[in-house]
């Protein structure tokens, strides 16, 4: 099959470890489609919701989709609004927070690798 499409009503909401008021929803990759190469999600983020210090597994890119989020990273904080984006590289320690009193929603594209 060359096109599979994942509606978002449809797709797998999962909750990662040190994540708190955050409601990711895979969109590609993962046990249910056949991406084999990288893993696409979206992620909510409530007002206060945060993800934990922890390294990335591997090369990342978030783009906020809307909202803000606060990303930091080896002493460096950055904010970010719509269609900003940060790349990581795999071991790069980060934490991202909503410090908003509104929600927040970005896709994390990651390698598989």
């Amino acid at each position: 099959m060359s096109m599979r499409v994942t509606r978002v009503t449809d797709a797998e909401p999962f909750h990662p470890v040190g994540h708190e008021g955050v409601g990711p929803v895979r969109l590609q990759g993962g046990e249910a489609t056949p991406t084999t190469d990288f893993t696409v999600v979206l992620s909510h983020y409530l007002p206060g919701g945060a993800a934990e210090l922890a390294p990335q597994s591997a090369e990342t890119v978030y783009v906020v989709v809307s909202g803000e989020l606060v990303m930091t990273s080896e002493g460096a904080e950055e904010v970010l609004g719509p269609f900003d984006s940060v790349h990581f590289t795999p071991g790069t320690l980060r934490t991202v927070h909503n410090r908003t009193n509104l929600p927040a929603s970005m896709i994390v594209i990651r390698s598989a690798g």
